[in-house]
């Protein structure tokens, strides 16, 4: 196998590894609650696995239609699984509604309006990116609250390891394919790592260990 066959299987399995570590249902298993676990996460990653997927299968990527496949799948048994155990579930039930309305909105356009395939894989790429970057940022709130705190206790060591790992693989998997769609939106969930990594060695986390850490 040539050398940049090898690197595309490693950085494919990578992807693969990375994102499905971030996944968990651990915590609201084992309480039987949603306490202080975040509904939107679940739901904007599951609007994120679905995009990403027609981008992948758009673009005839094996490993984007795989991962976000599969991402898209655990993310809606999560979101089953925390309205089963919320309380109030009609909040949660119409930022699902909203947000499929908009995916659907979006879908139509870009399969219905843009009769071009190259102009829809790049629409569709951009759209994917600036979801995904709206993602990562969107925690920075929590990591000034935490500097205001001077306290870890709401970010999660090993979330953070995950998240920088996963945005590593897919950056070098983007780079390795000369796909800026893929690499670009990647590079802030590695600089927003790193902000928590930096975070904490500067302030102790003191912090329960079964505080429930679930944020993106």
């Amino acid at each position: 196998m040539e050398a940049g066959g090898v690197a595309d299987s490693f950085l494919s399995g990578a992807c693969v590894l990375f994102t499905l570590i971030i996944s968990d249902l651990r915590h609201m298993r084992m309480t039987r609650s949603v306490d202080s676990v975040q509904f939107l996460p679940f739901l904007t990653t599951d609007i994120n696995n679905l995009s990403w997927l027609s981008y992948g299968a758009l673009k005839g990527d094996g490993t984007l239609i795989f991962v976000n496949a599969t991402g898209a799948v655990l993310q809606t048994l999560y979101i089953s699984v925390y309205l089963h155990y919320c309380p109030r579930k009609r909040p949660m039930l119409l930022q699902t509604a909203t947000l499929l309305g908009v995916l659907v909105l979006g879908f139509g356009y870009f399969w219905l309006l843009v009769p071009s395939p190259e102009a829809r894989l790049q629409q569709l790429g951009l759209f994917c990116s600036t979801f995904t970057i709206s993602m990562y940022l969107s925690p920075l709130a929590d990591l000034a609250k935490v500097i205001q705190t001077k306290s870890t206790q709401r970010l999660s060591f090993s979330l953070t390891i995950a998240t920088l790992l996963t945005s590593a693989s897919w950056t070098l998997y983007g780079f390795q394919l000369r796909d800026p769609y893929i690499m670009v939106p990647n590079v802030p969930g590695i600089l927003t790592s790193f902000i928590r990594l930096w975070l904490f060695w500067k302030y102790s986390q003191g912090q329960d260990r079964n505080y429930p850490l679930l944020q993106t």
